[in-house]
């Protein structure tokens, strides 16, 4: 087998990527496919971190325009990766890949504490460590936390893992002519507000601490580990 083009990765997973063809919730069969994917991955010799959202149960801040106070909301959200992140580690173990789940809200009847060289020595032991409940702080999305977290653990790269295969100038699930982009560099994407792909909390702390971020189709089969072998996919981001 080839040798990894990456030692550590985070891999960023929203929580819509659980849903499957529900409207609301966590497919088990959706959990049991990424389990999978990151177990080759794993099996490779990567070390990897994962960081969930939680907008197939609740988003914060579409409840704060519905009148909810956006500090509660945001709580309510971080409790919501967590149940993703619990429901990854379930079909991880399902699947005899070890995992350890931590979290930034003390939850220690579930869940471990995040704490940054626990983390660190899970991973050099081979586990795959899921950290739920965003940062810890609202008002702040996950895509910032993964950024934190990516950071804190010195990860050579985050894979951001989505609906689509990539970068591109419009939403290419509404237009048919849109384009996609194979590298972009960081202010390209804070300076254009067509281009989603975080928010610039995020991108900018990546930018400022020179981590790329890889953008590609999570439900792609064995996409995480092209993208983890050094591989062409999806757009580049750096």
């Amino acid at each position: 087998m080839s040798t990894p083009a990456y030692k550590r990765i985070l891999l960023k997973l929203s929580g819509e990527a659980l849903l499957g063809s529900r409207s609301y919730g966590i497919d088990p069969e959706v959990c049991d496919y990424i389990a999978s994917e990151i177990k080759k991955v794993a099996e490779a010799g990567v070390e990897v971190a994962v960081v969930f959202g939680g907008g197939n149960i609740f988003r914060g801040i579409a409840a704060e325009k519905h009148g909810m106070n956006r500090t509660t909301g945001d709580y309510i959200g971080m409790l919501a990766t967590m149940m993703n992140s619990l429901a990854l580690g379930s079909s991880l173990s399902k699947a005899e890949v070890e995992n350890r789940i931590q979290s930034a809200l003390d939850m220690s009847k579930v869940c471990e504490p995040y704490i940054r060289n626990r983390a660190i020595r899970h991973m050099e032991k081979g586990r795959v460590v899921i950290i739920g409940a965003g940062s810890g702080h609202p008002y702040f999305t996950t895509d910032t936390a993964a950024a934190i977290r990516a950071c804190e653990l010195e990860c050579d790269i985050i894979f951001k893992a989505t609906r689509v295969d990539g970068v591109y100038d419009k939403d290419p699930l509404k237009n048919s002519g849109a384009k996609k982009f194979s590298f972009l560099h960081y202010l390209d994407v804070v300076n254009n507000e067509k281009i989603e792909v975080m928010d610039n909390t995020a991108l900018t702390l990546c930018m400022d601490n020179h981590i790329p971020i890889l953008v590609f189709e999570l439900m792609t089969k064995g996409n995480i580990m092209s993208a983890a072998m050094g591989e062409k996919v999806g757009t580049l981001i750096g």
